[in-house]
Order: C-alpha cells, then structure tokens, then sequence
C-alpha cells in the first residue's frame, strides 16, 4: 500500500512539473494570447535602425533590425509594437521585463549574458566587415591614428554600448569618456567641439562620413572578433527565446538579413540619415 502511494505520489509530481502548479503560461503564450509582442530599440543606429518620414507625414521606423522584428512577429503570428528609446533604457527595458524582446544592434558579451537571455548571432561578420572604430574629425586625420593619440582627450560613446566599453578598455586611461543618449547627439557634440571623437560600428561610421564631410575614421580600429548581433529578451525567458533562435536560424539559412541590411544602406543614404 506505501509502495502504490509513494508511485501515484511520483506520477503526481512529475505532472505537476510538467503542467505547472499555479496554472501560470509563460511569456511566448502571453505574447500569443495578446497578439502582439513589444520590441525595444534605440532607432539611431542606421542601418540597422532609425527614423523615416512615411508617405502620409508619419514618422515610421525602419532598418534591418526592425525587419528582422516584423519576421519574428509574422512567424510567431503576431503584431510587433515597437518602443523607441535611448540605448541605455533598452537594456534597462528587457531586464525589468517592460518589453518583450530588444532588437538594437546588440553585440554578445560576457555582461549581457549575465543580465539578459540572448540569441544567437545574425548579421554575422564577414571579410567586408568594418569592425569597431572611431569617429574623428577629417581635418585631425593625420593625427589620430592609434590608441596613444587619443590620450587626454574626451571621447563620446553610448551609455551600455559595447563602444563604451572598448573605449573604457583599449584608449589610454587619461582620456575622459562622454556618455551619450543617441548617436545624433554624438555627431553634433563632435561637430561642436564639445567631444574630440565617437566611438562607433565600422559600417555606421562610414556612414556618417557619407553624410558629412567635415567627418572620416580614424585609421585606429578596436580590436574585437564579433560573432554577430543578437536579440535579448529578459532572463529567463528560455521558451521566448527558443522560438526566437528558430527563427533566426531560418534568417540566417535564407540570407534574409543581408538583404534587409542592403535595402536599409541605400535608404539611409538616401536621407542622408537625418532624423526629423
């Protein structure tokens, strides 16, 4: 009689287990059930994402990150709401669990995997990749051309930016490190003279320079070995980003994000990234 009550006893946990106890559904129903899923993104970054002014006067986000969310939510068969924010608020966002998911050109590193659960890679780079640089203006070209040269003076770079932390690590220690919000913000604080250079993506950088002529970068390059963007959702959300990875994993098969990153360059030059 113990032994058949201690069996339907397992049997009993093991269910619950399975099923769960409080009845709760997890964050990949929810965002089924609502049929929508919020995404948080920092929309200064072309082209992977930033602002576009609509044919009927709406400002719209675009690039190949906010594609890439539009296919995550047309496969999980929802809407995609999308959040902008500052650079900093959308890690902030994903680790009190206000959003869904992020999609802001996020690198891996050690410290967001421990804060945040995260993908795996897309937009991996290749032998044309522009890697990690800095932003200067042309007319000092010839003198900032290595790590030492920047010493002493004050560099801007994105607060939580993987930048930031390059900066903070491979430039000489006397320099002084600007936070700020958006990379716009960053481009008039260096026209302006209130910063001596910005920390940014290769591909981003060129650009800018694109954009304007005043500005070029520096022959100086951060040493990093990327292994792509990934997406992050909150910690803990393992089934969310399971589905997320499929996905991603089908992006990757298909060459979808290359395309989306192309159409997103040529649209960007197009506005010659000025944002309303």
């Amino acid at each position: 009689m113990k032994k058949t009550l201690a069996m339907i006893m397992a049997a009993t946990m093991a269910l619950t287990a399975l099923t769960g106890c409080s009845g709760e559904t997890s964050k990949l129903d929810n965002i089924k059930k609502a049929g929508v899923i919020t995404m948080a993104t920092s929309p200064d970054f072309a082209p992977m994402e930033f602002e576009n002014i609509a044919a009927d006067g709406t400002k719209e986000y675009v690039g190949s990150d906010i594609e890439l969310g539009k296919y995550i939510a047309e496969k999980l068969g929802v809407e995609l709401k999308i959040e902008a924010m500052d650079f900093a608020a959308v890690q902030a966002a994903v680790a009190t669990g206000s959003v869904d998911m992020a999609i802001s050109g996020f690198a891996w590193t050690p410290e967001r995997a421990e804060n945040m659960e995260l993908s795996i890679g897309y937009n991996i780079d290749d032998e044309d990749s522009k890697g990690q640089g800095i932003l200067i203006l042309k007319e000092k070209a010839d003198q900032l051309k290595t790590a030492e040269a920047f010493a002493g003076l004050k560099i801007g770079a994105q607060n939580g930016s993987l930048q930031y932390q390059l900066v903070s690590t491979q430039l000489p220690e006397d320099i002084t490190i600007e936070p700020i919000g958006s990379l716009n913000d960053g481009i008039l604080a260096l026209q302006t003279g209130k910063i001596d250079a910005l920390a940014v993506d290769g591909s981003n950088g060129e650009l800018y320079c694109e954009s304007y002529d005043e500005l070029c970068m520096s022959e100086f390059k951060f040493v990093f070995e990327s292994e792509g963007n990934v997406v992050a959702c909150t910690k803990g959300e393992e089934e969310l980003m399971e589905a997320i990875n499929e996905i991603i994993e089908e992006v990757n098969e298909k060459g979808l994000y290359a395309d989306w990153n192309n159409e997103a360059t040529e649209l960007a030059k197009s506005l010659g990234l000025v944002e309303e």
